[in-house]
């Protein structure tokens, strides 16, 4: 597939890559860095490891089609795309659409997704030395949409620089809503003590209350980051990890070998809280973090044993509580969660950009997509207006 050409002294050619390994992984972490919102999910070791553990593959429906463009042998842009025969591990639900055509006798899957797979952090998609080469990258994948007949392509979380590219070629926007926590600023929160102070009266009650709980279960925790999470630990985590898949009668998307490689490749990245009972470890909840840019992300928790209130505890008030310590900027809770708000998180708008080839399918997902939106604005508002703190000044 030939890219168009950019304002440069040589043409870019653009090739489909089924193997994370064939990328050079410091022109593609080079490149990243050069955008706007990198994050480690879409560093080279992250995703490589998702291909390389089994985890996000052709077996469990993730076929890696990457859409790399090349000057020579130097990598000028490149995006994570996937073959999809399901809509699973994406937090951007299409499940409607899908039934959509199923009952009209067409065929919804495979499609093309440019994503994180099981991470629904937004961030840099398109990874690209400017504006042009972002919609080469927009452009390659509706024209490899087109020649492999599929129903539809879609960009997800991206940030708004890869957004403005998906607009100019006229794919559909959508939005979604996450809960983020953001330090004060100009002058952070001293403690979690501070933090807490700032909240509504019935918020810090509720917290209170529910931390109070927990330490009368005689829980107490430790924090272990980088390489202090050995192996035994990652061992107990994944335990966590899969019970809360069985709870829910579900299986983990994560094998264990993709967390060994998160610890061989990618330690400094990761931080893990250990609820511990009478000196026997029952819980765990792992954040992922960028140091330098002063951010943690939410990521996973599990538990062996029940104690009420333990999931706020080691989900949110345990990573708060050492996001201000270590003057962290941002602490962003994942997916879903209107809980979220009482725990000082408050809603942020993520993006995503679909384009589908059938037109009348897409022009009935436009529409819907057009009343969706003004209720997600809607549903924003009103969310900003049960703002937990006390004044918008304590942020």
């Amino acid at each position: 597939m030939a890219a168009s050409k950019q304002p440069r002294a040589q043409a870019s050619t653009l090739r489909v890559i089924d193997d994370p390994s064939l990328v050079d992984a410091t022109q593609w972490n080079g490149l990243l860095q050069r955008q706007a919102a990198p994050t480690p999910f879409m560093r080279h070791e992250y995703l490589g490891a998702l291909h390389h553990s089994g985890s996000a593959v052709h077996a469990t429906g993730w076929l890696a089609r990457w859409l790399c463009a090349y000057d020579g042998d130097e990598l000028v842009a490149a995006c994570p795309t996937y073959l999809k025969t399901h809509s699973y591990g994406e937090y951007v639900f299409d499940w409607a659409w899908a039934d959509a055509y199923q009952r009209h006798g067409l065929r919804y899957y495979p499609k093309l997704l440019c994503a994180v797979p099981f991470t629904p952090v937004p961030g840099s998609r398109l990874l690209a030395r400017g504006a042009l080469d972002r919609q080469t990258l927009v452009q390659a994948m509706r024209r490899l949409s087109q020649q492999l007949g599929l129903s539809s392509a879609h960009l997800l979380f991206q940030d708004a620089a890869d957004d403005s590219a998906a607009q100019s070629q006229a794919w559909m926007p959508r939005q979604t809503v996450q809960f983020h926590w953001i330090n004060r600023q100009p002058e952070p929160f001293a403690d979690f003590d501070e933090f807490l102070s700032s909240l509504q009266r019935d918020k810090r009650k509720k917290i209170a209350q529910e931390r109070r709980r927990v330490a009368e279960a005689g829980v107490q925790f430790t924090c272990h980051a980088g390489s202090d999470i050995d192996t035994g630990l990652w061992d107990f985590f994944y335990r966590c990890y899969e019970s809360t898949y069985a709870a829910h009668h579900s299986t983990p998307y994560l094998t264990r070998d993709f967390f060994a490689r998160m610890q061989r490749d990618m330690a400094q990245h990761w931080v893990l809280f250990v609820a511990r009972r009478a000196g026997r470890p029952i819980a765990c909840s792992l954040l992922a973090i960028d140091a330098p840019q002063r951010v943690a992300y939410g990521r996973y928790w599990g538990c062996i044993e029940f104690v009420p209130c333990l999931h706020f505890e080691a989900c949110y008030y345990q990573p708060l509580a050492w996001c201000i310590a270590g003057g962290y900027r941002r602490f962003e809770g994942g997916a879903q969660g209107e809980h979220k708000m009482a725990r000082g998180l408050l809603p942020v708008v993520t993006r995503s950009a679909h384009w589908l080839s059938q037109p009348a399918f897409a022009d009935a997902v436009a529409q819907y997509l057009a009343q969706e939106g003004a209720g997600i604005d809607a549903y924003v508002d009103e969310l900003r207006e049960r703002n937990p703190f006390r004044t918008t000044a304590a942020r």
